[in-house]
């Protein structure tokens, strides 16, 4: 996957646990460990923000495009 997920690198930066995130953001423990663990495909823009706002940080801090070898191919 091209998108790797960040927010376990954010979260020790804050020193906030998943837990304290997820009831701030207002979404389930599951649902944001499925997305620390980058087991879903998408994340609503309204979601994104609440956790960037909470952790006062940028979309690039919790999220990073790398390169596929196959598509860097194609180029």
């Amino acid at each position: 996957m091209p998108i790797i997920i960040r927010l376990d690198r954010v979260l020790a930066d804050k020193k906030m646990k998943l837990n304290d995130l997820a009831d701030k953001v207002g979404i389930s423990n599951v649902n944001l460990s499925n997305l620390k663990t980058g087991k879903v495909k998408a994340i609503r823009f309204s979601t994104l923000e609440a956790i960037c706002e909470i952790l006062d940080c940028q979309p690039g801090d919790i999220m990073e495009f790398v390169a596929d070898s196959e598509s860097c191919k194609n180029d």
